[in-house]
C-alpha cells in the first residue's frame, strides 16, 4: 500500500477540514527520543515512539500478549507469558498442579487454589496415597484402594488373620505368627500337650 495509507492505518496521517497533513514525518535530520524506543520501535519526528507490533508504551517498553495472559501472567514478550503457581499453558489458562496429579486424579482451581480432585479411593496432595476402609492391621500397608500388603505371618483383606506354619490342633487358634491360643487341657506351640489332672 501507499506510504499515506500506511501511516494513515497508524495513525500518523490526518484529515483536518479536509487536507491531509503529515503528523509525524518531517524533511530534515532523522529524529532522535531519549530515551530511545526500545523493542525496535521507530523515533518519529515528535520524538514519540511508533511501536513494532507485539509492544507498547511511551518507549514501547511493555510486550503485550494477545490473547492477554489470564490468572494473573505476565506478559514477557508478544506471545510469552510467565504464569504464577499453579496455572501453566501458553496463556496461563491451564490449571497446573505442581508434580501433577496421581491415579487418575484431576488438577482443578476452587476459588484460585489449585488441588488434586483425587479419584475413589485414593488421598493425599497429589493422590498417591490409596483408600483402605478396613484399614491395615499388624503393620500392613494400603498399596491399592481396598488392598493392604501384609508382612510375613498375616494375611486377609485387613492383615488381620494370623498364619501358623504347623497347624494348631485340638481346636487351637493361631492368634500371630506362629503363636496359637490352646484350649483346656492343651498346651504347647501346637496345643499338642496335653495336661494332667
Amino acid at each position: 500500500p501507499p506510504l499515506w495509507l500506511w501511516l494513515a492505518l497508524w495513525g500518523l496521517w490526518g484529515s483536518n477540514g479536509g487536507g491531509a497533513e503529515a503528523l509525524a514525518f518531517a524533511p530534515g535530520p532523522p529524529a532522535t527520543c531519549s530515551p530511545r524506543c526500545r523493542h525496535g520501535g521507530l523515533c518519529l519526528a515528535n520524538r514519540t515512539c511508533l511501536c513494532s507490533k507485539g509492544y507498547e508504551g511511551e518507549r514501547c517498553q511493555h510486550a503485550t500478549c494477545y490473547p492477554k495472559c489470564k490468572n494473573g501472567g505476565e506478559c514477557l514478550r508478544p506471545g510469552k507469558c510467565r504464569c504464577p503457581p499453579g496455572y501453566g499453558g501458553r496463556y496461563c489458562h491451564k490449571v497446573s498442579c505442581e508434580g501433577g496429579c496421581q491415579n487418575g486424579g484431576e488438577c482443578i482451581s476452587i476459588n484460585g487454589v489449585v488441588k488434586c480432585l483425587c479419584a475413589s479411593g485414593w488421598t493425599g496432595s497429589r493422590c498417591q496415597e490409596a483408600i483402605c476402609p478396613q484399614g491395615c492391621r499388624n503393620n500392613g500397608a494400603c498399596v491399592a484402594p481396598g488392598i493392604c500388603s501384609c508382612p510375613a505371618g498375616w494375611v486377609g483383606g485387613a492383615c488381620h488373620l494370623a498364619l501358623c506354619k504347623l497347624p494348631c490342633q485340638h481346636g487351637g487358634k493361631c492368634i500371630a505368627p506362629n503363636v496359637c491360643r490352646c484350649r483346656l487341657p492343651y498346651s504347647g506351640l501346637q496345643c499338642t500337650k496335653k495336661r494332667k489332672e
